[in-house]
């Protein structure tokens, strides 16, 4: 495949293929068939048994002429060209870059036509609500803020998210999940009389250091824990803290006094003093009994009123005098599992009840969904037709029928009988909303009126759902279903007002959170566990800040409009006191985050970013080979072939026993001809990044030998460090933002994005380019492209 490109590329070349503003009706001069033919057949000799292929993308059998009838190969041949991928460096009679590109336009501009001629937008399938749609549903249609982690379990991932539709597959078992959780979703939000007292328990990480201020905390605190808290009655409530335990329920800390304070909404529940001599004592003669002491203590029995309240349970800041006990104490303070000294530290907060319930309350899911109260037994039907029906018509996202009002009237009827009162009914048709197909499933069926494989325009009701998923991974709210109910949502000013609405949003920082933590794997830090030996100051407080970084930084990007090239530009990011002092940034305080300007070009963007250096590293290392593959796969489109079988490990020490550099060990580790290939793409590009180590940290060494981070990567540029490699990646914005377009054109979707969908991908860079590269240009102009717009009429016999 190399020599076929490459002699495809001189030919265009010698005959000035045109680029991709050629008028529609224009044609390039190409070699007639036999002389394509002729030109593969004496000039392309191949790698595997002299047949015209490299890898998976075999060349033989399409014909340059009519670029569109081979678009599926075509498609891999631009992203290789793109990206300077291919032909190889170093390749014979290599063409030069305007001729690469040429030949390029020529190709997307032959299939971009037959695209526009008969546009493919592909097909839609029944799309199941994912575990954190369906939470945020829960949030929206009935105003309650649920965790359904463990209601439901993780949905499975494609594409490299987690919402793509022919994976989130169904089960007796999921459906049986599903009617768990509406029972009890709906009786927390209507407040069902007859709930009985239970525990939820909230459990700090185990590595969190609290000898200082967490953020969210009040002043003056250290250390503790906020949780959230929906109580579901007015009642009596036990709230009990837990310290951390060293080996043999030995509580850290009880050499001197401290003071825990539990509060609700601010108010202070109790004030508890513990430690000192006597508590000392009693931990060294009967650690148990001394523990149960300690927490008895630290239980209180407290009021509280319906609804979701903020617990907290912290310490009452002694003082920041330096413990003198240890000359240079790790950042992380609870490394040492054996260790009793130092401060104490809160495990978990435990919420038990209600107690004495006294009613339902006032709470916000109940005046969300209670939108009318019935006077008399007379007016009960007529107002629960009223709730119910507006219920149906949000949870559906679509007009409710007779049909469907009817279904749920008698469920209503049914818990209004068996339950003796106006809101057992409503609980009853809250539930059965909540378990309907109508909710779990997004529904787009096709008109009737269509043949088979017909290409049509969704309609302003399936419009909105995408939307809305898109955007807030949420059902629509009232303005944009009661647009799509009038059929005005399809008018393009009317859709481009409700995009920006929504964009400005809060909800909008869905596509920070589940958009951006797939597309960036920041999902994968609370998995990260770095060697403790090697990173001994790694603790959950560092994890938190290296997410919370990227988190703003994304979303200041989307908020502030600026263009997705900022995104590997930028020369600012967000650091509170924690962060600042991992990256050496002084002059940065408290556990607030702040705008920061950087002063080094080596942090600027994505690129330097504690938190991509970490996900793309290992416990103990540094991994050149991750970091490259990360930016191959995410900014550059090309994800490297998955490794053979039977790969040798890489030797994590030279033979010789002198001190090596990762790099060295690895130049070793290419001599292996199997390894060689993939490596030459990846590692280059993770070597400019090796100044970073595995938690993102500025070094100049590495085992006390000095660090080269430079080298060639596979398009011929020169790179040495960061700066280099993020010149290099932005040289040629198109590439980015394609990889960019495409991904959250997946996400959007719920389906991987094919080789038909390029031109649209190609449609929306190119007009986001004229409106430099804005980040609602891009989110515009998939909204209005045809795959998002369009679908293909099923044949089955069954409409989806």
């Amino acid at each position: 495949m190399k020599k076929v490109l490459l002699i495809l590329l001189s030919v265009c070349s010698s005959l000035g293929v045109a680029g991709t503003q050629q008028p529609s009706g224009s044609k390039s001069t190409l070699p007639p068939a036999s002389s394509q033919r002729a030109f593969m057949d004496t000039y392309c000799v191949t790698c595997h048994n002299d047949r015209l292929r490299t890898g998976e993308l075999s060349l033989e059998k399409v014909e340059l002429q009519n670029g569109a009838e081979g678009a599926e190969t075509w498609e891999k041949v631009i992203r290789k060209l793109r990206t300077g991928a291919m032909p190889p460096q170093g390749a014979p009679r290599r063409p030069d870059t305007a001729a690469a590109d040429n030949f390029v336009s020529f190709l997307e501009a032959s299939i971009d036509r037959a695209a526009m001629a008969k546009p493919n937008p592909g097909r839609a399938t029944v799309h199941r609500l994912n575990r954190t749609e369906y939470g945020n549903a829960i949030r929206d249609l009935l105003a309650l803020d649920i965790d359904p982690t463990p209601l439901l379990p993780a949905d499975d991932e494609s594409y490299g998210f987690d919402n793509i539709a022919d994976v989130l597959k169904t089960s007796p078992s999921l459906l049986q999940r599903y009617m768990s959780a509406s029972w009890n979703i709906s009786r927390l939000a209507i407040g069902n009389p007859s709930i009985t007292a239970d525990t939820s328990t909230y459990r700090a990480k185990p590595d969190l250091s609290q000898d200082g201020h967490i953020e969210g905390l009040p002043l003056g605190t250290r250390g503790g824990m906020i949780v959230r808290h929906n109580f579901q009655l007015d009642g009596e409530y036990d709230i009990k803290v837990r310290l951390w335990r060293a080996t043999a329920e030995i509580i850290k800390g009880l050499e001197e006094p401290h003071q825990l304070e539990i509060s609700v909404d601010g108010v202070r529940a109790k004030l508890v003093t513990f430690g000192g001599p006597a508590d000392r004592d009693l931990s060294y003669e009967n650690p148990g009994k001394s523990a149960e002491d300690v927490d008895r203590r630290l239980t209180v029995r407290v009021p509280v009123k319906a609804g979701p309240r903020t617990v907290v349970a912290t310490f009452l800041n002694e003082g920041d005098a330096q413990n003198d006990n240890v000359l240079q104490p790790f950042l992380r303070t609870n490394l040492d599992p054996l260790g009793y000294r130092g401060l104490p530290a809160v495990d978990r907060v435990s919420v038990t009840g209600p107690f004495k319930p006294t009613g339902a309350g006032d709470t916000p899911s109940r005046r969300q969904i209670l939108v009318c109260r019935p006077a008399s037994s007379a007016d009960e039907l007529t107002c629960a037709k009223k709730i119910i029906g507006t219920l149906a018509r949000r949870a559906y996202r679509r007009p409710v029928t007779d049909d469907d009002l009817q279904s749920l009237i008698e469920f209503y009827q049914r818990g209004r009988n068996e339950g003796g009162n106006f809101e057992s009914g409503i609980e009853a048709a809250v539930q059965l909303i909540l378990a309907s197909p109508d909710f779990l499933f997004r529904f787009e069926p096709d008109p009737d009126s269509l043949a088979a494989d017909a290409v049509y325009r969704i309609g302003d009701l399936q419009l909105a759902s995408r939307l809305s998923f898109f955007l807030w991974s949420s059902i629509p709210d009232e303005e944009l279903l009661n647009l799509a109910s009038q059929g005005r949502l399809k008018e393009p000013a009317v859709l481009e007002r409700q995009v920006r609405r929504m964009l400005a949003d809060p909800r909008s920082k869905a596509l920070v959170d589940n958009f951006a933590g797939q597309w960036l794997y920041l999902r994968n830090l609370k998995t990260i566990n770095p060697d403790f030996e090697t990173f001994p100051d790694f603790d959950d407080n560092l994890r938190q800040a290296m997410k919370r970084e990227t988190e703003l930084f994304i979303d200041s990007i989307m908020r502030e409009d600026k263009s997705v090239m900022d995104l590997l530009n930028a020369n600012y990011t967000f650091l509170n006191e924690r962060l600042a002092r991992h990256y050496g940034i002084p002059g940065i305080y408290g556990t607030d985050f702040r705008r920061v300007t950087l002063k080094e070009d080596a942090r600027r963007g994505l690129l330097g970013q504690a938190s991509i250096l970490t996900v793309t590293s290992y416990p103990t290392r540094t991994s050149p080979v991750q970091r490259g593959k990360w930016i191959l796969t995410n900014v550059l489109g090309i994800p490297p072939n998955p490794p053979p079988p039977n790969i040798p490990a890489l030797k994590e020490r030279s033979d010789t026993g002198k001190p090596t550099t990762l790099r060295e060990r690895m130049e070793e580790h290419r001599t292996n001809p199997t390894c060689a290939g993939c490596h030459r793409m990846m590692d280059p590009i993770g070597f400019s990044l090796e100044n970073f180590d595995a938690l993102g940290q500025w070094r100049t060494t590495d085992e006390g030998v000095k660090i080269d981070p430079s080298g060639t990567v596979f398009n011929g540029a020169k790179v040495d460090g960061p700066a280099s490699l993020r010149q290099m990646l932005t040289s040629r914005p198109e590439v980015f933002v394609g990889v960019l377009t495409e991904k959250m054109l997946t996400y959007g979707l719920g389906r991987g994005v094919q080789y038909y969908d390029m031109p649209a991908v190609r449609s929306v860079v190119r007009d986001a380019g004229h409106n430099d590269f804005r980040f609602s240009s891009i989110v515009l102009g998939i909204v209005k492209s045809a795959p998002f717009q369009m679908k293909v009429k099923s044949p089955s016999v069954q409409s989806q």
